[in-house]
């Protein structure tokens, strides 16, 4: 039986808590938790407790070396907020462990040399958790374009849409701070460029981007004559009738993960999308050549009407197009196979010279379209040959929020980023 600790137990450690206390108890337990703050550690220790599991020790941030001496994890599962990810995964991999990390694996270049520094000098595992790649629907797409089906790839278009309710909610808490989580081109569009990479089986040449913050913030909500303003959503009355304010206290699970953790670390789940102090783009476009010359028009907007992707592949028999149409949601904020379930799919193959054909694939039960439960079954379960290869290393994080760091810097500087300039690369490139 392997040995878990998990740290950071917020809204997306309850993806692994349910899998280990459920459907993978035979073979894996918890040792402990690790966390900033208690109240958020009891509660998942709860969570134990309501599954006939005795609660786990629980340590603070603070003292997360000495929990891997006492505890000796097998393996160490990191879910905090995305700029501490780096250092979880590296001290965790000189104590002798794998780690299954989030994604983003981090959020710069330099951190991910810490970690790929680490991997070397221990041998030990990193695994990124990419439920995307496990989604019955972007699995077919990889075996459509493993089998040829549109002859050579030339050009992708990729529109990522987020929704009111989901895309404000990044809006909300620490992801508004880029110094926390890289921005959107890091923290959600890393889920996207490494769709990418897997699909097309190659990485980036050069990156152009350029984006803002158009919707979202006091100034842009100024400028559509709004005058009413609150720093917060709980106990302000002007949220009351808000659209887009998080009532934390008419949700249970919330309430009782930020709400009434509040008075620990003082982190606020619930503040306005329209205030000051957000500093990352809510409004994309990416420009990317990849080392087999496919070209990638990319797109990325989080206050739509819908949540979900169109995406098109333009090659040298024909184009696929593919519609997905996301369930809205909140982190934390509901069941789990309520996020990012599926209420649209649809593959389209459109042949040069015969009629379009609709691509057969079955969605399974759970978020994501079945994703997370095959991914979860790849992690906890009896690993079997994989065809469509869908297990994330340290390489794979790595690529894919290079991406994102590229158009970052693109956009800092207003000009295209090379990948062969990132050291990163260039180690990853001796590697092979």
């Amino acid at each position: 039986m392997k040995t878990y600790a998990l740290v950071g137990t917020g809204g997306r450690s309850g993806l692994y808590i349910e899998a280990i206390t459920g459907k993978y108890r035979h073979n894996a337990k918890f040792v402990a938790f690790c966390d900033t703050n208690q109240t958020r550690m009891d509660y998942a220790n709860q969570q134990l407790v309501q599954n006939d599991i005795a609660p786990v020790p629980t340590w603070k941030a603070a003292d997360f070396g000495d929990m891997l001496t006492e505890t000796k994890p097998d393996i160490v599962i990191v879910t905090s907020m995305d700029r501490t990810h780096d250092d979880y995964i590296v001290r965790a991999l000189h104590a002798g462990c794998d780690v299954i990390t989030e994604k983003p694996m981090t959020i710069d270049e330099n951190r991910a040399l810490r970690i790929l520094d680490a991997v070397d000098a221990t041998g030990f595992q990193v695994r990124v958790a990419f439920n995307y790649r496990y989604a019955p629907h972007h699995s077919k797409i990889r075996e459509l374009l493993m089998q040829d089906t549109i002859g050579d790839v030339l050009s992708v278009h990729f529109e990522w849409l987020l929704n009111t309710e989901h895309g404000a909610d990044y809006f909300r808490r620490w992801h508004r701070d880029k110094r926390n989580s890289g921005g959107l081109l890091v923290h959600k569009s890393t889920h996207h460029f490494d769709l990418m990479n897997f699909w097309l089986n190659s990485t980036p040449e050069k990156v152009y981007a350029q984006g803002d913050l158009r919707f979202y913030g006091k100034e842009n909500a100024e400028k559509r004559g709004v005058t009413e303003f609150y720093p917060r959503a709980h106990g302000y009355p002007q949220a009351q009738n808000d659209p887009f304010a998080l009532h934390m206290e008419d949700n249970a699970q919330l309430k009782t993960l930020y709400l009434d953790a509040e008075h620990e670390d003082h982190y606020f789940r619930d503040q306005s999308v329209f205030s000051d102090g957000i500093n990352i783009e809510d409004t994309l476009s990416v420009l990317v050549k990849y080392q087999n010359k496919v070209q990638l028009t990319y797109a990325l907007n989080a206050y739509l009407p819908w949540e979900g992707l169109n995406v098109v592949f333009n090659g040298t028999q024909g184009r696929i197009e593919m519609k997905i149409v996301e369930m809205s949601y909140v982190n934390a904020g509901g069941k789990r196979e309520n996020e990012g379930s599926i209420e649209k799919a649809e593959i389209t193959v459109y042949p040069l010279f015969a009629e379009p054909w609709k691509a057969q694939f079955q969605l399974g039960e759970g978020g994501h379209g079945g994703g997370d439960n095959a991914m979860l079954e790849d992690l906890f379960g009896e690993r079997r040959e994989d065809p469509l290869k869908r297990a994330a290393d340290h390489r794979a994080g790595a690529m894919s929020i290079l991406t994102g760091i590229a158009g970052n810097l693109s956009m800092q500087y207003d000009k295209p980023i090379y990948f062969k300039d990132f050291e990163l690369v260039k180690r990853l490139r001796q590697r092979k």
